[in-house]
């Protein structure tokens, strides 16, 4: 695992985020952090936990759905993935598209990022892999030109869903901007069953808590933080208007941590919130997909209804 030097950029940036959201009221840390090598890890193994919905009911749907995308998309396409992981989803896809001719992998985590694309380059030799490490809540100019062939971007999971409305715009319109004219393949959760979010996002299993923890515990590896993770809990709040669930890491008991030179007091009961997962029902996230400038192409949702893939294209 890589630890970083308090001079890096990263190190510096992740200090100076963490400082504002520990200075705020109410107190947040961005979840962006929470993607480390560790919680890349854990959240591989939370998504193949019974109560994490998301991940099984889009399996069921996937293999369908990317049998119709490879009709629309057509032979040699760059394949675009936002948030890639462990890669495991891309291969439903490549699997189906008629001669792929590269995979450009963004995500975060760098170093779990280049372990994930040596597994998936043995099985697809055929496939140029580019991985880039990248922040996808950011621009992101690809180090490839996608001018000449057809361009498939693929965000699966409910990743669109750590996105406000207006930031999942701005994200949609960000994506439209890396990805040129070419299609995007998006999972969605509609899901408002509070009983099925809370044991999906509480993780009575304590995979969820360890997640959330492991970004206590990376302030404190990489940029000097003193937190005393025995004195907080992982708790998830699902909320309305609009609904989504939050996680926050609660006190259990007064304690106080110390970075960059000052000192955060925490009160028992007092919270950080570290992730949101905002539930779109299809009708909505078409609307903000063309209030970015997609075009809704095609829709699938599961037969439970608690998870749904959007195509789009843009001219």
């Amino acid at each position: 695992m890589t630890t970083q030097n308090a001079e890096t950029p990263e190190a510096a940036a992740f200090l100076r985020d963490a400082r504002a959201g520990l200075s705020a009221r109410p107190r947040a840390l961005p979840g962006k952090y929470l993607w480390d090598e560790t919680g890349s890890t854990l959240f591989d193994r939370i998504c193949s936990t019974r109560d994490y919905y998301p991940t099984g009911r889009e399996m069921t749907l996937l293999p369908g759905v990317a049998a119709e995308v490879a009709a629309r998309v057509g032979p040699g396409a760059t394949v675009v993935e936002y948030g890639s992981g462990a890669s495991r989803k891309i291969r439903v896809l490549l699997d189906a598209l008629p001669q792929p001719a590269r995979y450009v992998a963004l995500d975060i985590s760098w170093d779990f990022l280049k372990a994930a694309i040596a597994r998936l380059a043995q099985d697809y030799p055929g496939v140029e892999m580019i991985p880039v490490h990248a922040d996808y809540s950011q621009p992101i100019a690809l180090p490839v030109d996608l001018a000449g062939g057809p361009v498939l971007g693929f965000f699966p999971g409910t990743s669109i869903s750590n996105f406000s409305g207006p930031q999942a715009v701005a994200f949609m319109e960000r994506a439209r901007a890396t990805l040129g004219t070419g299609w995007f393949l998006i999972g969605v959760d509609p899901t408002r069953d509070e009983d099925r979010l809370l044991r999906a996002y509480g993780g009575a299993d304590g995979l969820m808590a360890a997640l959330h923890l492991n970004l206590l515990a990376r302030a404190n590896r990489e940029i000097g933080a003193t937190f005393d993770l025995d004195a907080f809990r992982h708790e998830a709040r699902v909320l309305d208007d609009p609904f989504r669930v939050e996680a926050h890491l609660v006190a259990t008991r007064d304690t106080e941590c110390r970075l960059g030179g000052e000192v955060f007091r925490f009160s028992a009961g007092e919270s950080i919130h570290t992730d949101n997962s905002y539930k779109y029902a299809p009708e909505a996230f078409q609307e903000i997909a063309r209030r970015s400038g997609w075009t809704p192409e095609a829709v699938w949702l599961d037969e439970l209804g608690v998870f749904s893939l959007h195509l789009l294209r843009s001219a």
